[in-house]
């Protein structure tokens, strides 16, 4: 995503409000801390090159006891320098972490708010792939970097107005005589390091431009190899069991061949910038000298004023020349700043989407009685074509209600209850502070213990004699000396002992309204009749709707719904 105006502003908007956090007073004091040991750095470089302009004397008039204070002043330079940059270093690191955990909680509570992260995935709007990548690694570069570069950019400015102001006093005035007329000249070494600086500046941003668009490129075409390395290894089996392996090569050697190209890209785009930085800092290192040396050879000044007018045009060509030295980093930080932008446009704008007053969409509700009742409802796919149609039905607590036909329809009606499809019309009433229970065809099993992957998300810990009597029931005692083992639950246990747990899971919560999409379909048919008369026998009152074809759901179900 690009933007034509306005970037700092929407960054500022975005983590600016950092500063009036919870906990500003003491961020705004590590700020001010940071800033005071900035000027103390600063400080410092001119110290030095006062003490380097007095060592030059001192050697130059062969003064033993000039040279030994120099030693001793060095020790105290070396002392207070290590302080203050230590001190920084802390206070940097320090805050640039605080930051970075204040906008990753910001943005993962949008993310991961009301469904936000799966709604996101269906709307027409900003670059907003990989959206892990984006918090993880764009946000850290945002943050971490934006402060490395505001420090290095006000310690530039500070050396640029120290430093002008030295190496002002030490051009002295140097006449230019034309024959007819002398022209007197100014702080000429201000003049030659501002135009040496800006030219060298302007032609290091035109070379280094494309950088920006190139990183850009590169970590999208990264993130997206990432990912999809990440998602094969969650179908692992699947991979394994239809044998696709070589179909999964190709297209990571496809995407790997992306992100070479990309890379590539981006080598070609630094070349040029390389080229021109490393020319560029081999003659700023002789330059000064040649521009200060005829004053020291025709007597106008001293060995220790020439090397600190030669330090003092460093530092102030140094000072000026931020936007080249930074130009890689200013380019990874945008291109990162920019992804996580896009990651929060496209929440902002499913937000306004979902509250924005708009016929064709669902309206959930409330009812003031037991009941789950669709009234006029229809379910839209995203191409606004409609998969249910003037579905009128009512469910009163207890029923038991089998949904068949064309189960992703079926899919589509049990997201429109639990308020994951708002596309369509008409309304659903659900039953007032009555909790409902939906179970997927796989169900999430977090990394853990087996214990808390079971009892997820309830923030209950049941008795050690509930769960195993659960696990009993539904056919896993294998399970129950493995519970407090850690493991990622999802990859070493097949899908049948997954739908089992998912029914134990059930079985803790107990809830009065339960959804079943497909729980049940990798368990053999006496395994599905056993899921269901156990779900008959625990949870009796509980109103029960099954979206499946199996045709041994249909004698557990007292009517059906053809979608």
């Amino acid at each position: 995503m690009q933007y034509s105006n306005g970037f700092f502003f929407q960054f500022i908007r975005l983590a600016g409000p950092f500063w009036s956090s919870e906990n500003k007073a003491a961020i705004r004091s590590q700020t001010l801390a940071l800033i005071f040991l900035t000027i103390m750095q600063m400080g410092i470089a001119v110290v030095i090159t006062e003490w380097s302009a007095a060592l030059f004397n001192a050697l130059e008039q062969h003064s033993m006891a000039g040279l030994l204070k120099q030693i001793a002043l060095l020790f105290l330079i070396f002392a207070a320098s290590m302080a203050v940059t230590v001190t920084h270093l802390n206070i940097k690191r320090r805050l640039q972490v605080e930051w970075r955990s204040w906008l990753t909680q910001r943005v993962i509570g949008q993310w991961m708010n009301n469904a936000h992260h799966y709604l996101v995935t269906h709307i027409q709007s900003a670059n907003h792939d990989n959206p892990d990548g984006r918090i993880a690694e764009d946000i850290r570069i945002a943050t971490e970097e934006a402060i490395t570069l505001c420090h290095s950019l006000f310690y530039s400015v500070l050396v640029l107005i120290g430093f002008t102001t030295i190496l002002w006093t030490l051009s002295g005035k140097v006449s230019i005589d034309l024959g007819f007329i002398e022209i007197p000249v100014y702080g000429h070494l201000v003049w030659i390091a501002v135009i040496y600086a800006v030219v060298a500046s302007f032609l290091g941003w035109r070379i280094g431009k494309p950088l920006i668009n190139a990183t850009d490129n590169k970590q999208t075409t990264e993130a997206n190899f990432r990912f999809d390395l990440a998602t094969a290894r969650e179908h692992s089996l699947a991979i394994a069991l239809i044998h696709s392996e070589a179909d999964e090569q190709r297209r990571f050697f496809r995407l790997f061949r992306e992100v070479v190209d990309a890379f590539n890209r981006q080598t070609h785009a630094m070349s040029h910038i390389m080229q021109f930085t490393s020319g560029y800092s081999v003659l700023s290192m002789a330059f000064p000298v040649l521009v200060s040396s005829p004053r020291y050879i025709l007597g106008n000044i001293t060995l220790g004023a020439l090397m600190q007018s030669v330090q003092a045009f460093q530092q102030m060509t140094s000072a000026l020349s931020w936007p080249v030295d930074n130009m890689s980093m200013v380019a990874q930080w945008r291109a990162s700043v920019e992804r996580v932008l896009s990651l929060v446009k496209a929440l902002d704008d499913l937000e306004q989407e979902l509250v924005r007053v708009d016929p064709h969409r669902i309206v959930r509700e409330k009812s003031i009685d037991s009941v789950l009742r669709f009234q006029d409802l229809c379910i839209a796919r995203l191409d606004n074509i409609v998969c249910v149609s003037a579905l009128n039905a009512d469910i009163r607590a207890g029923e038991r209600v089998l949904i068949t036909g064309n189960t992703f329809t079926g899919s589509k009606l049990f997201k429109a209850i639990t308020g994951l499809w708002p596309w369509g019309s008409g309304r659903i009433e659900l039953p007032d502070d009555e909790p409902m229970f939906f179970m997927p065809p796989r169900p999430y099993l977090p990394t853990g213990t087996l214990r808390a992957a079971i009892c997820y998300p309830s923030a209950e810990a049941f008795s050690q004699a509930t769960l195993e009597q659960a696990l009993a029931l539904t056919g896993l005692t294998e399970l129950i000396e493995q519970l407090d083992q850690v493991d990622c639950w999802d990859k070493i246990l097949p899908r049948e002992q997954q739908q089992r747990l998912g029914l134990v899971r059930l079985l803790l919560q107990r809830p009065k309204w339960i959804l079943l999409q497909e729980s049940f379909d990798s368990l053999d048919p006496d395994g599905e009749i056993e899921m269901y008369r156990l779900i008959c026998q625990e949870l009796p009152d509980a109103a029960l709707l099954t979206v499946t074809n199996q045709p041994t759901a249909k004698a557990f179900h007292q009517r059906q719904i053809i979608v």
